[in-house]
């Protein structure tokens, strides 16, 4: 950012502009959400050579977590002083990591440059996260900030395709998987759902403002309401992107606590879309996998042709 010629407002006054170039060995800027992942990514990428810089979420982002590493307390709608830090550490690319609930514009607390955008910013607000994560991102590169997706700054943390844990999937199992990414692609359009359940070809649920773990939670529930007709050990948890979808935000992810709900769920195991998907502390959840006896797989997204 200190190479370039206009400031932010300049910049988004200008429209629409080629993305900032990367400095692949500079410092990066990880702006974070709630969870431990934001820290989990920022010690591979520090171990991949590069200077992670937090800037943590005030009201969401975890202290612990951020204060570990270089860093700044920013809040939502705090676009100008974004900029002007993460000039002053020389970050060149910025990232999104951690979880973060669709605040309501009464939430945001709005910088001078933020108001100057604000016009752009309610334009976003008006479709689905991933239409308002384009148009953030954009605004940010418009002032000078590209944004990266985890596939290019942590690979290691993408799942790769094929059965991670011992269980194999039966041909069941393969059917059931490949419904249920017909119904996530069907639904991508609406700009909703990263995952389903499907059971011997029923549709049980599909996820969408409550997540994967109180959707997997539903699932138990309607088990214990004797409303699932499958027996328990039928059915998959699939996750995948929605078609479209920008890869640089929100990526499904799973981890140890995605099993353990499954397991509750009475599920047969979890498939997600492979080269598309993040697997939180990876040992550890294929050693739950195993230790549950339920399969983990990580597939193409094409499976459902």
């Amino acid at each position: 950012m200190t190479a370039a010629t206009m400031n932010c407002d300049e910049r988004a006054s200008a429209g629409a502009h080629a993305p900032p170039a990367s400095a692949a060995d500079g410092p990066i800027a990880i702006i974070c959400g709630g969870g431990s992942f934001p820290g989990a990514v920022a010690e591979m990428i520090a171990r991949r050579g590069r200077r992670p810089v937090m800037f943590g979420l005030k009201g969401w982002a975890d202290p612990q977590v951020v204060e570990r590493y270089a860093h700044h307390w920013i809040a939502l709608g705090q676009f100008g002083r974004f900029l002007r830090l993460a000039d002053a550490e020389r970050c060149r690319d910025a990232l999104f990591i951690g979880t973060l609930l669709r605040p309501p514009l009464t939430r945001i607390r709005l910088d001078w440059r933020t108001i100057r955008l604000l016009p752009r910013i309610a334009r976003s607000f008006r479709g689905g996260d991933d239409w308002l994560l384009s148009g953030v991102a954009a605004m940010m590169e418009n002032g000078g900030v590209r944004v990266v997706g985890l596939k290019e700054v942590a690979p290691e943390i993408i799942v790769p395709e094929g059965v991670l844990a011992r269980r194999q999937p039966s041909a069941r199992d393969h059917a059931d998987i490949a419904r249920a990414l017909k119904l996530i692609a069907a639904l991508g359009p609406f700009d909703v759902g990263q995952a389903a359940v499907v059971a011997d070809n029923h549709v049980l649920a599909v996820e969408a403002a409550e997540g994967t773990d109180n959707l997997l939670a539903r699932i138990a529930d309607l088990r214990r309401e004797r409303r699932v007709a499958t027996p328990p050990g039928v059915g998959v948890l699939v996750k995948a992107p929605k078609p479209g979808q920008d890869r640089r935000f929100d990526l499904p992810s799973i981890g140890p606590r995605t099993i353990e709900n499954v397991v509750r769920a009475g599920l047969a195991g979890v498939a997600v879309a492979a080269g598309s998907a993040i697997i939180v502390e990876a040992a550890e959840t294929i050693a739950a996998a195993d230790r549950a006896k339920v399969f983990l797989l990580g597939v193409r997204e094409d499976t459902a042709a």
